[in-house]
């Protein structure tokens, strides 16, 4: 048998139908098709899945009972497996200490610099952390912000303590926490506490010791006397204000200012660590500048000593302006950078190892990248390859596609619709396939012949957050803008953040995550569970709790999860279908009671498409049509979200606003995990939202999107500090003929090449 393949046969995960295949090693192995064909299911939770759980295999005992456990993926056989280092899409997040540069590892190398060479020296390399206490700023612990008690919004100086001076309603006049303040006898409790000695505002504000008698519904205590400062710092900052309910929090926030430490104004570090200097600059100077502009900082030290640390973060530095992240910073946090960006981050990670034989899997690397920077993309992808690993690419980008050694193409649908390979074969023979994806490939792509005609504008003037620099732009109302610009040029800062923040009531279809659980589904989100249960009680009368897997109905075995899962300790878990409801996660005595023939179970198990047709009621069934208008036709009503990709996340959030009408819809990236054939069902979706009266603002970088806008903004002209400002502002005709657009350029590139196709 030749072990220079995978070798998978009869896979079965999720919706795949006996899939086998031979995937070539020391190649680039790109996987396409629609959303939901199955290709992440062959990739990531076959392959992945089983090269991490055999290596999970070779350590002892007590080693794996602490590592992730996985289960062994359904398929008859999986043979000549390598190490698999899986880089996806998933948030980088962290906490408040996570930035760039630690979780890139460049941080350390530069505390160990000015910890050698730094003037005067702060100590051991551990002496420059932010989260050591050696390294900390005292004040901010660190976090390099502040939450501070805001005196002038919680103190009325006009009023007396007896008349409501303190303004948080923790408090109020007559409470228990009021009395603290009006039964002490320290200092005056009738006169405006503007009026208070300096001594006594001490004491109302820090003063300690004295026995206050209060009354409350328990009887009366006595309980010692805290300042009102330090007792507010105590109850309300000193605490995780996450575990305050949100109203609480929405209180709280009237009382405070959140800002940059007053003492190391955000720099993290103690006075000793930044005072510490290398030809004039500090620690927290070079976390502060754009990495393409730390690079030749580093190279430029002269120092035997210094060089010899300052070359290997030199080096890190430039793997990550190689893949057009030069315009971040070291200490920027990790919970800002976007998917997109942070999966390029991980990529820099490897880049620099000298292991060989490893397959590495990518799950759209091309995700948040413009055009230009599809190229970097495409080049590192190679060099990981060169050196003698095996690539395997999840991805719908043509570019990338294009550089493909082998390309399997899964579907030829969605859900149950897909699960087999319908192409395998090299990039050229894809183009001539009768796939989604060749035809998608093949498919003539020209420029909106007519555009709409705005009814407005949305104006925004001097706009100046973050690298934005005096912006001016108007978005036009009543038609499909696309806002465009390469990575870092500011166009989310201008949209997600300004024009949102403008217009509150905006429809914000973002990236972030629909709660997904094991228990939450479709038809909960788009709000239809609710109504259906009723209608079921009704129809059979009794409670709606019967018709829930998460209340009575419930299967007591399984706890309504349809199946069981098993720890064997350190040996891998095994998870069943439940015995009792045989996966329907229902007690079997709701299978009784039916609605126009069938069960709720029947209902759940109904994809959206065969769900439009059950349901009569005109409302339900429009929630239900909104699934399969944006998309997701082939997803079951009952399907965990838990399993759904990002892509399919962000569209079912749409779906969930489809409804309303004359609004402002403000979508970032939505053909993320989108098969160029779903991008077409996308900009449908788009253009029939903006003929029923609604604006719609799309920021973009599909130059098949670009191409159907009726107007287009383009921020740049680069990243960081070289973006910031509008290049170009007109319709996609007008884009083609800009000189100066790096989107224009790339637009007039593809028009080209699609003509080409055309006639050859």
């Amino acid at each position: 048998m030749n072990h220079d393949d995978i070798v998978i046969i009869g896979a079965r995960e999720h919706n795949l139908r006996n899939v086998s295949l031979r995937i070539p090693k020391n190649r680039i192995v790109v996987f396409t098709g629609v959303s939901g064909s199955g290709k992440s299911s062959i990739v990531f939770d076959t392959i992945a899945i089983e090269s991490q759980r055999q290596l999970a295999e070779t350590f002892p005992a007590f080693v794996r009972n602490r590592l992730p456990k996985h289960e062994r993926p359904r398929a008859d056989s999986i043979e000549h497996l390598s190490t698999a280092i899986v880089v996806d899409q998933r948030p980088i997040g962290g906490n408040s200490r996570s930035t760039v540069g630690t979780m890139t590892d460049i941080h350390p190398l530069l505390r160990v610099l000015f910890s050698r060479h730094g003037t005067p020296s702060a100590g051991p390399a551990n002496s420059y952390s932010f989260n050591a206490p050696g390294g900390m700023c005292p004040t901010c612990e660190g976090l390099g912000r502040t939450v501070r008690l805001d005196l002038d919004a919680l103190i009325d100086p006009s009023r007396s303590i007896r008349e409501g001076a303190i303004r948080h309603p923790g408090f109020s006049v007559g409470g228990w926490q009021w009395q603290l303040y009006a039964h002490h006898g320290l200092y005056p409790t009738d006169v405006p506490v503007r009026e208070f000695t300096d001594e006594q505002w001490r004491l109302f504000l820090h003063g300690t010791g004295a026995k206050v008698e209060i009354v409350n519904s328990n009887g009366r205590h006595h309980i010692d006397y805290e300042g009102l400062v330090d007792r507010f710092n105590r109850l309300y900052l000193k605490r995780d204000t996450s575990a305050l309910a949100e109203k609480s929090r929405e209180t709280l926030s009237r009382f405070v200012t959140d800002g940059p430490c007053p003492d190391c104004a955000g720099a993290r570090l103690n006075a000793a660590a930044r005072a510490s200097l290398i030809e004039g600059r500090s620690l927290p100077d070079y976390a502060a500048m754009e990495i393409a502009d730390l690079v030749p900082v580093l190279t430029g030290l002269t120092d035997p000593v210094a060089r010899g640390v300052a070359r290997p973060a030199a080096v890190a530095l430039e793997r990550i302006v190689a893949i057009g992240l030069g315009y971040l910073h070291l200490d920027r946090p990790t919970s800002t950078v976007s998917g997109g960006e942070g999966q390029r981050l991980k990529m820099v990670r490897h880049l620099g190892s000298s292991l060989t034989g490893m397959t590495y899997i990518f799950d759209e690397p091309s995700v948040g990248l413009h055009p230009r920077d599809v190229v970097r993309l495409n080049d590192l992808l190679t060099r990981l390859r060169d050196k003698g690993n095996t690539v395997l690419v999840v991805e719908h980008d043509p570019d990338v596609i294009a550089i493909a050694d082998h390309v399997v193409d899964v579907g030829p649908g969605a859900g149950v619709h897909g699960g087999t390979v319908v192409f395998e074969g090299s990039f050229a023979d894809l183009r001539t396939a009768d796939s989604p994806t060749g035809r998608a490939l093949r498919r003539p792509a020209a420029l909106k012949p007519i555009v709409r005609t705005a009814t407005g504008v949305l104006p925004i003037r001097g706009a100046n957050l973050h690298n934005l620099r005096d912006v001016d732009a108007d978005i036009p109302t009543g038609v499909l803008t696309v806002v465009t610009g390469v990575a870092g040029s500011g166009k989310s800062t201008l949209i997600s953040d300004v024009l949102v923040a403008a217009h509150p009531e905006a429809v914000v279809v973002d990236q972030s995550g629909v709660g997904t659980t094991s228990r939450s589904t479709p038809i909960t989100y788009v709000g239809v569970l609710d109504r259906l249960r009723r209608l079921f009680a009704k129809a059979n009368d009794v409670d709606p709790g019967w018709f829930t897997f998460n209340s009575t109905g419930a299967c007591p075995e399984c706890e309504g999860r349809g199946v069981v899962r098993t720890d064997m300790a350190f040996m891998d878990p095994v998870t069943t279908r439940c015995e009792v409801c045989e996966g329907r996660r229902f007690r079997n005595e709701v299978l009784a009671y039916t609605l126009r023939g069938k069960s709720i179970v029947d209902v759940l198990a109904l994809t959206a498409d065969e769900a439009v047709h059950w349901f009569t009621e005109p409302e339900l069934r429009a929630r239900v049509t909104a699934l399969v208008e944006v998309g997701l036709g082939y997803l079951t009503l009952g399907q965990p979200l838990s399993s759904l990709s990002g892509g399919e996340a962000q569209r079912l959030k749409l779906a969930s606003e489809l409804h309303k009408t004359g609004s402002v819809y403000i979508l970032d990236e939505p053909t993320t995990g989108l098969h160029m054939a779903d991008v077409d069902t996308l900009v449908g979706l788009l253009d029939r939202l903006v003929d029923a009266g609604n604006t719609v603002v799309v920021v973009e970088h599909n130059l098949d999107v670009v191409r159907r806008a009726d107007h287009v903004l383009d921020l740049g002209p680069g990243g960081g500090k070289h973006g910031g400002t509008v290049v170009f502002e007109g319709t996609p005709a007008e884009l083609v003929k800009a000189e100066h657009s790096a989107t224009g350029e790339f637009l007039r590139a593809a028009l080209a090449s699609a003509e080409r196709a055309r006639v050859g």
